[in-house]
């Protein structure tokens, strides 16, 4: 047995080859490169041995290495392309390493010869052929083994040593077998070995072609990202685990609590998915929309709070005034509470902007201790908004109620309809016709979008509905709906809300101390008066956070300073007046009268002028005027010739004079019947020459026989008076009721003359 001290030694990472073998080993590390130049300088021998961590990169002792190693050869030297050394070396024995230590910085070693031996002759025999007869089956089906080497191989001259250690060249792959093989010195044993290395490669390779040819049948040879994706999925299913997607669809399916008819659907549908390809486009489909099925809520519900004086605290804190809104939303939410469901119509607040529809909705969640939502439907033109697309279509999602409910994560949310009256159609459908089963207590219980296809219960969400106005809103949709009016905020309330909410609000988000800032009562009146023109509170919480933006500046200037806000400093803070005084002209005048109009941001004051000369009996009208009020202009000049003799008018002269009515601010539409009494008011005092009182409004509108009917929008229509300083208002009788809805310190200082005929209009405003 030969023994080598102090041979030059170089440490391998990957595995090392056996004897009678000629290969190139790459050479990276610099002790190991003065290691091959010591070999090369002397006789050209060295020995290899294989790190046991293939990451470490300094080894210097033996613990550190396997302990079989090889003697080889170096037969030449070039560069690899890392640019480290190419070594081409010929194995020439086994060895074991006895000792490796680091030396002038190369690594040297104490080892001695292994010698294998044939302890049976005979088995020896057997197993060769055995060994043989198994190479030549895994040449069979693997492309990696070459027929000229099983020709080799199959040499009878060819030594049972040298044998095995060409085959386990070939056919051992992890360090554990070719450790064996090198140390093992029984050669039956080895061969033994090697029958149970090349069976298993055998049966690898078998099962590698199977999942390729399974593979092949569906995809294309060029559709690499595919094929890689497939082959995944075969492998998976080789190894039994093909089904960990159905089956966590089936927990999900269950923990869900979907109903029954929902929850056959949806496994309907996952078994379906398990027959397809994963990348498959329908796939995709199926995927979404079990996982929208399993993430909408079933059954999940969050618990009332049952204390009404909470709820009106809470409304009482984030809203002033809106006493009546108040009470009737304790009394729906008291009646909830008793019957345990959502009984009567959905509440829609229609109101001009800014008066808190929106807010109000958000304090009724927060009083029921539910989750608030909000659906903008303003600008929907599409019926799919609502219900959703049908999932033929690419890239389909459920409509804008699903996706609410998603979010909100639970069956009895309050979901408000912002701007309900704002929804328009087209050729896509109309979306106001898919809100009647929404907003229908009877029906949403079993509410279908497209996209599902699946019942899915409504009944226990609040549906909110808010609008500017209801002209816009269909009548079987307004059907179902209880209209709760918002009107305009007086002055009195503007600046309370100012006090208590606005202020404070808009300190805190702009990071100003309360009390910092002080805002006196008669400054807010000015800026209600002459920077805001309104029904809301909107343009006021404007101008406020204008003026603390501008106290910003000056606390950082000087953080001591207290700011007091009044009606001579104002413009500093809010520059020029955006207003002029709007208070009308209370002169008495002929041919001019003043009415009042309702517009959708709340009441407005409406100057109507006539006047007459010499002409054909024609009659023009300008200002911009609807075909209503256009009739009405008409239906007023027949009132008035009509009473002509009694005002002391000839009848005659309505022959040989033209008319001309006039409504100022002619860029501006304007339409409707209840201008008529101010029409025929303008045109009596134009023909008998008589003023009108510019201390008088009015509003009604007129029929050919002079009576004057109900109208709307009152409690507008007033305040726009009272703003403006006219406190007598002449309105039609049948509107008596509505006085009672007017904030109390306005219908005290208001003069209401009731008035059934145009003859108690003449004579209450006809000096």
């Amino acid at each position: 047995m030969n023994k080598f001290d102090n041979m030059p030694f170089v440490a391998l990472r990957s595995n090392v080859v056996f004897p009678g073998i000629t290969t190139r080993i790459p050479i990276g590390r610099k002790i190991s490169e003065n290691s091959i130049k010591n070999a090369r300088s002397n006789n050209n021998l060295i020995i290899f041995g294989e790190q046991r961590d293939f990451d470490a990169n300094k080894v210097n002792n033996i613990e550190q290495l396997q302990r079989y190693g090889v003697l080889a050869e170096i037969l030449n030297i070039g560069v690899s392309e890392s640019g480290g050394q190419d070594v081409t070396v010929q194995i020439l024995a086994t060895v074991y390493l006895n000792d490796v230590f680091e030396n002038d910085n190369m690594l040297r070693c104490n080892a001695e010869e292994v010698d294998y031996y044939v302890d049976n002759a005979m088995e020896s025999v057997v197993y060769r052929q055995k060994v043989l007869d198994l190479m030549r089956g895994l040449s069979d089906v693997s492309m990696q083994q070459d027929k000229q080497f099983i020709k080799i191989i199959s040499n009878p001259e060819l030594n049972d040593i040298l044998f095995v250690n060409l085959v386990s060249n070939s056919v051992a792959r992890t360090a554990v077998e070719r450790q064996f093989l090198l140390s093992e010195r029984n050669n039956n044993l080895r061969m033994e070995k090697l029958c149970g290395i090349i069976v298993n490669h055998t049966e690898y390779v078998k099962v590698e072609k199977r999942i390729a040819n399974r593979v092949k049948k569906q995809v294309d040879d060029g559709q690499k990202e595919y094929f890689l994706r497939e082959q995944m999925k075969a492998i998976s299913k080789e190894l039994g685990e093909d089904e960990n997607e159905q089956l966590e669809y089936a927990k999900r399916i269950e923990k869900c609590q979907m109903p029954e008819e929902v929850a056959k659907k949806a496994k309907k549908e996952v078994a379906r998915l398990a027959k397809m390809a994963p990348t498959s486009p329908d796939a995709a489909v199926i995927r979404n929309y079990v996982d929208w099925l399993c993430d909408l809520p079933w059954k999940t519900e969050t618990k009332d709070n049952a204390d009404l004086q909470r709820a009106k605290a809470i409304l009482d804190e984030d809203h002033f005034g809106l006493e009546k809104i108040k009470e009737r939303i304790v009394e729906f939410l008291a009646v909830m509470h008793l019957t345990g469901k959502l009984n009567g119509p959905i509440l829609c607040f229609v109101g001009p902007p800014g008066v808190g529809k929106t807010s109000i909705v958000r304090s009724i969640a927060r009083a029921l201790d539910r989750k608030y939502l909000r659906v903008s439907l303003g600008g929907v033109r599409d019926e799919a908004e609502i219900r959703g697309h049908r999932r033929t279509y690419v890239g389909a999602i459920p409509g804008k109620i699903i996706y609410m409910m998603k979010q909100a994560a639970c069956i009895n949310p309050v979901m408000l309809l912002d701007e309900i009256d704002k929804m328009g159609k087209d050729n896509r459908g109309d979306p106001a016709s898919a809100m009647l089963e929404v907003l229908d207590p009877e029906q949403n219980n079993t509410f279908t979008d497209h996209f599902l296809e699946v019942p899915y219960d409504l009944s226990k969400v609040l549906f909110v509905c808010t609008a500017n106005s209801t002209d816009d809103i269909p009548e079987p949709l307004l059907d179902r709906m209880e209209i709760i009016e918002l009107s305009g905020y007086t002055e009195y309330e503007k600046t309370a809300i100012a006090e208590k909410f606005l202020l404070k609000k808009n300190l805190q988000l702009h990071g100003i101390k309360e009390g910092a800032v002080e805002i006196t009562h008669d400054a807010y009146a000015k800026i209600i008066e002459r920077y805001t023109r309104e029904s809301g509170v909107r343009s006021l919480e404007r101008e406020i956070a204008a003026i603390c933006r501008k106290a910003a500046l000056q606390l950082v200037e000087n953080p001591k300073a207290h700011i007091v806000v009044t009606p001579d400093n104002l413009d500093q803070y809010l520059g020029v007046e955006k207003y002029k005084d709007e208070s009308v002209d209370n002169s008495d005048s002929v041919g001019s009268a003043t009415g009042l109009a309702w517009t959708r941001v709340g009441g407005t004051t409406l100057s109507v002028d006539a006047t007459v000369f010499d002409g054909k009996g024609d009659i023009q009208l300008t200002g911009k005027l609807g075909d209503v009020m256009k009739e009405s202009a008409r239906t007023a000049i027949s009132v008035v010739r009509s009473l002509a003799e009694k005002y002391g008018v000839d009848k005659q002269r309505f022959e040989k004079t033209d008319i001309h009515i006039h409504v100022p601010e002619g860029a501006i539409p304007k339409d409707g019947p209840s201008a008529g009494i101010t029409m025929a008011t303008a045109i009596m005092s134009a023909f008998s020459g008589r003023p009108v009182s510019g201390k008088v409004a009015m509003t009604g509108e007129i029929t050919l026989r002079g009576k004057v009917l109900p109208i709307g929008g009152l409690k507008e229509k007033c305040l726009a008076a009272y703003r403006v300083g006219i406190h007598k208002i002449i309105i039609p009788k049948d509107n008596e009721k509505d006085i009672a809805e007017l904030p109390k310190e306005i219908a005290s200082d208001m003069d209401f003359v009731l008035a059934d005929n145009i003859e108690t209009v003449y004579n209450n405003a006809l000096v």
